[in-house]
C-alpha cells in the first residue's frame, strides 16, 4: 500500500503543470510608479503572478498572450486604512465587528478574526481598482484599537496575507475622550501601557493585569513597543502630531505612521525630517472639530511638497466607501497636488508604509496587481475595464451589478397580475 502511494506521488510530481497564460495589457498611458514614470502607448506583460516586462507597446509580447487594451494602465490601488470587510451593515451590531466597546481587551483584539471576505464592499472596492486593503479595528473603549491586517480584494478565503501587520492607537480628541476626558490622561495611559510591556516579566509574574493592560494586551502590544511592528497613531492637531514626534525622538526604534494629520501641513518639515509617513483624507478641509481648525484642502499638496510620504484615504464611512480615496486624490490634484504625487499616494506610498514588497508599482518582478482603465483613474467618470490580482483576472461583478442586470431586463410577462400595467 505504502509502495503504491509513493509511486503515485512520483508520477504526480513528474507530471507537467499547465503553464499560466501570459497577458499583455496595453494602455495609451501606463503609469508605472517607478523611475520609468509615465509610458505613452505602453504595455505590461504578466505571467505566473508576476510582471514580466513594462515598456513601449512596440515591445514583443509572448506568443499566444491574451491581450487587454485600455486608455490607462496602473498598479492596483491600495486602501491605506479602512474597516472594509469588518461590517456588512454598520448600524446593525450583529453585522459589525469593527469595534468592541464592551470588551475588557484592547490591544489584543485582532481584526482578522472578524474579517468577512464575502462582505459586499470587498467586490465594490475591487471594481473601483483597489486590489489591496489595510484594515483596522475601531478604538471604542480605550486608546488601543487592536491589531490591523493586510488583505487582497479577491473575496476568497485566505485573502488575508498578513495578520497583525500593525497596531492601531488613537490619540488627540478621541483618545482624550476614551481615557477620562483630557490629553494628559491619554498620554499617561499610553506611557503606562508602554511600561507594562517593557516590565512585562516583573509586572505580570503574579498578576493578570498591569497598570493599564491585561496580560494578553501587553503581549499583543510587545512587538510594536519593541519596534518590530508598525504603530498607526490617529491624531489631527499640530500639537498632537508634535507630541507623537517627540515620542519618536525619545524612542527612535519605534516604527510609526500617523492617520488623520489634518493640520499636518503646519509640521510638515519635521514629519519629513523624522521620516514619519501620514495617511490623510485630502479633502478634509473644514474645521469640524477643535483638532481641525487649520484644516485645508491643500494639506496633501503641502505635505507632499515638503517631502513627507503621503497616502490618501477616505474617512467617511470607510467600511463601505474606502474606494472613494481615488476621488479624494482627484480633489487633491484639483487643489495643487501633482498627479504623480496623488497616484503615489494611492499605490507606492501605502505599499511603503506597510512594507508590501512588490506591490504598488509596475516593474519587472513585481506582483501582478494591475488595473486597466477606460480613462484617467483620478477622474470620477472613469472605471476599470479589467483588474488583475497576483496575475489572476478578477470577476468584474458585485451584488449591485448582479441586481442591476437582473432587473434591467426583467421579463414583465412573468410578473404577477397585480404588477401588470
Amino acid at each position: 500500500m505504502i509502495r503504491h502511494l509513493l509511486l503515485s506521488l512520483v508520477v504526480l510530481s513528474a507530471a507537467p503543470f499547465a503553464a499560466a497564460e501570459p497577458v499583455a495589457i496595453y494602455g495609451k498611458s501606463v503609469w508605472t510608479g517607478t523611475n520609468q514614470g509615465m509610458i505613452p502607448d505602453g504595455v505590461v506583460v504578466i505571467n505566473d503572478g508576476r510582471i514580466v516586462s513594462v515598456g513601449p507597446a512596440s515591445s514583443a509580447a509572448p506568443a499566444g498572450a491574451k491581450e487587454v487594451r485600455a486608455e490607462w494602465v496602473t498598479p492596483g490601488l491600495i486602501s491605506a486604512f479602512s474597516t472594509t470587510g469588518l461590517s456588512e451593515v454598520s448600524g446593525v451590531d450583529d453585522t459589525n465587528d469593527a469595534g468592541a466597546s464592551g470588551s475588557r481587551f484592547s490591544a489584543a483584539l485582532d481584526a482578522a478574526d472578524g474579517f468577512n471576505p464575502d462582505a459586499t464592499p470587498i467586490a465594490i472596492s475591487r471594481l473601483e481598482g483597489f486590489t489591496r486593503l489595510a484594515v483596522a479595528p475601531q478604538a471604542r473603549a480605550t486608546l488601543f484599537g487592536g491589531q490591523g491586517f493586510l488583505a487582497d480584494t479577491t473575496g476568497l478565503t485566505g485573502s488575508i496575507f498578513r495578520e497583525r501587520a500593525f497596531a492601531f492607537i488613537v490619540l488627540g480628541e478621541t483618545g482624550a475622550s476614551l481615557t477620562g476626558g483630557s490629553r494628559p490622561a491619554a498620554w499617561a495611559t499610553l506611557r503606562g501601557a508602554f511600561d507594562d510591556v517593557r516590565f512585562f516579566a516583573a509586572r505580570y509574574m503574579s498578576h493578570n493585569d498591569g497598570n493599564v493592560l491585561t496580560r494578553m494586551d501587553a503581549q499583543a502590544l510587545m512587538p510594536a513597543v519593541k519596534g518590530d511592528q508598525l504603530i498607526v497613531f490617529q491624531a489631527r492637531r499640530a500639537s498632537d502630531l508634535n507630541a507623537i514626534m517627540d515620542l519618536k525622538e525619545q524612542t527612535p526604534s519605534l516604527r510609526i505612521a500617523i492617520l488623520g494629520a489634518d493640520e499636518g501641513w503646519r509640521v510638515a518639515e519635521r514629519l519629513a525630517e523624522l521620516d514619519v509617513p501620514v495617511m490623510v483624507d485630502a479633502f478634509s478641509n473644514l474645521p469640524a472639530s477643535f483638532s481641525q481648525l487649520a484644516a485645508t484642502a491643500e494639506n496633501a499638496k503641502r505635505l507632499s511638497e515638503a517631502g513627507v510620504t503621503v497616502a490618501i484615504v477616505h474617512f467617511d464611512n470607510d467600511g463601505h466607501q474606502a474606494r472613494l480615496a481615488a476621488q479624494v486624490a482627484g480633489n487633491a490634484v484639483a487643489n495643487g497636488m501633482s498627479f504623480d504625487a496623488a497616484m503615489h499616494a494611492l499605490t507606492t506610498a501605502p505599499a511603503e508604509i506597510y512594507g508590501m514588497t512588490g506591490l504598488g508599482v509596475l516593474a519587472p518582478g513585481a506582483r501582478a496587481d494591475v488595473v486597466a482603465w477606460d480613462g484617467d483613474p483620478l477622474e470620477v467618470t472613469s472605471a476599470p475595464l479589467a483588474v488583475f490580482i497576483d496575475g489572476e483576472d478578477q470577476p468584474m461583478v458585485s451584488r449591485q451589478t448582479k441586481l442591476r442586470d437582473r432587473y434591467r431586463t426583467l421579463d414583465e410577462s412573468q410578473l404577477p397580475l397585480a404588477y401588470k400595467h
